[in-house]
């Protein structure tokens, strides 16, 4: 895992992301999801300068048809972002969360 990979991972990890279990690695059809949470269908992908290029791209898009085909919703982080703005992508991400649960009429945990 990337720098940005491994500090995400402690944010989702142990169901901090509203009660949610997050699993990383996770494989779909021949591909490989970076972070998944089975129960909102929801992808998480941090892309570095690798995803660029053209090959990578064209694999990029085969997994964003297959995810798509499967009702799985994927998120593409940049570790730009990362880097420039590390908790207003935190905080994005709560939002993706919260709008997938309701999208799917599943309650979570609020923290305070």
């Amino acid at each position: 895992m990337t720098k940005w990979e491994v500090r995400l991972w402690n944010e989702l990890k142990g169901k901090k992301m509203f009660g949610f279990k997050v699993r990383r690695q996770y494989g779909i059809d021949n591909y490989v999801i970076d972070f998944y949470c089975p129960e909102l269908k929801l992808a998480l992908e941090v892309d570095g300068d690798v995803h660029y290029f053209k090959n990578k791209m064209n694999t990029d898009t085969r997994k964003n048809n297959k995810l798509d085909e499967e009702g799985i919703k994927l998120i593409r982080l940049k570790n730009e972002d990362l880097a420039e703005d590390y908790e207003s992508v935190i905080v994005y991400l709560e939002d993706i969360f919260k709008s997938r649960a309701h999208e799917q009429n599943i309650s979570f945990k609020e923290f305070p």
